[in-house]
């Protein structure tokens, strides 16, 4: 005999094999989507709502980095965005990145109260504090 009894039994079914195979990948897709899609849907609502709200005077930045002030609204798809003094260029509504500051002095976080990074300068933030810089010897003296 070729065949041992082993091979030639029938296998065991069962629905809770099915039910705990399953389980990982439901788990895993779960996962998914509350780490990283709901929050990028939620993300890509919000830029769509920024770029709906452009209007002409405000301070933009390009998704090439440039930054001009809207000088009219073509259309839903075009903007015309002064980049310097007398210049001016059409851009696509889409390829805007962010409004750094309203005309109506409302505006992200993202460009501070200038329109710019904002420095911090100073002795006190020299070096990094806490627990794990102190630890490891670069904590504040």
């Amino acid at each position: 005999m070729w065949i041992t009894p082993a091979f030639a039994q029938a296998a065991g079914g069962g629905s809770s094999d099915i039910l705990t195979s399953m389980l990982p990948l439901v788990l895993i897709f779960a996962v998914f989507y509350f780490l990283l899609i709901r929050p990028q849907q939620r993300k890509a609502k919000a830029h769509r709502e920024m770029l709906g709200m452009v209007k002409r005077g405000d301070r933009v930045l390009t998704g090439g980095g440039i930054i001009g002030t809207v000088t009219r609204v073509k259309d839903d798809a075009e903007l015309t965005v002064e980049i310097a003094e007398g210049v001016k260029v059409s851009v696509a509504r889409g390829t805007i990145a962010d409004v750094m500051n309203r005309a109506d002095g409302g505006g992200s976080a993202a460009g501070g109260a200038s329109g710019g990074p904002t420095v911090v300068t100073g002795s006190d933030n020299a070096r990094p504090g806490g627990f794990l810089a102190n630890l490891l010897g670069g904590g504040r003296k």
